[in-house]
């Protein structure tokens, strides 16, 4: 494979990183807990949510006994993506956004490219999936959807996008950078860390063309 470009489309985890709704206890806490002043080593400790930041989600994070990362197949860690830029929607993204993209996305990730990509910070109106989308991209046979938020869907009370993707084994990434991304077919690579029993991991996600 010849690359010819490599995007970094992860968020920068740090103590001042936006968070979901701005949420004190979403913020991460680095600690220094060795040091050169009393070691010979300088170590440090993370405390941080599995959602905060660029992260998976698996099936557990919304299904009671629902599939969690050990059961996440290493061929989903790499695999074809599809960047669709949708920078003129507000709101939701609705069926009616993604039929007009005339591209194939059966057996890839889909990676939905707004205007959140753009901001410097948490925006309680961001654009998000709605669950019309969310059917469109399960009938196509998508692999995964992500998105640039740090929720794939706003303040649904039943959770329909999360539902009608998790349920399908459909792999849900948020809190992507696609302001670099133009739209196109790439190929991602979105490695969770292996966690025993959790229904989210942070991820290191690059997109390689």
């Amino acid at each position: 494979m010849k690359i010819q470009k490599i995007i970094d489309i992860s968020m920068e985890i740090s103590e001042e990183m936006i968070v979901y709704k701005n949420r004190e206890e979403n913020k991460p806490r680095i600690e220094v807990s060795r040091s050169f002043v009393e070691s010979d080593v300088f170590e440090t400790t993370l405390h941080m949510v599995m959602h905060t930041g660029t992260h998976l989600d698996r099936p557990l994070h919304v299904i009671r006994d629902g599939k969690t990362l050990d059961s996440f197949p290493l061929n989903r860690m790499v695999r074809p993506a599809v960047v669709l830029d949708l920078t003129h929607v507000e709101g939701g993204i609705m069926r009616e956004h993604l039929l007009g993209k005339e591209v194939a996305i059966a057996d890839s990730y889909v990676l939905l490219k707004t205007r959140n990509s753009f901001k410097e910070s948490f925006d309680f109106d961001f654009v998000y999936l709605e669950a019309s989308g969310a059917e469109y991209l399960k009938e196509q046979r998508v692999i995964g959807v992500g998105i640039d938020a740090l929720g794939i869907e706003r303040d649904q009370p039943d959770k329909d996008t999360h539902n009608i993707l998790l349920k399908n084994d459909i792999v849900i990434i948020e809190g992507l950078r696609l302001k670099e991304a133009e739209e196109g077919e790439y190929t991602l690579i979105a490695a969770p860390l292996k966690i025993k029993g959790a229904e989210a991991s942070p991820i290191r996600a690059l997109l390689i063309r």
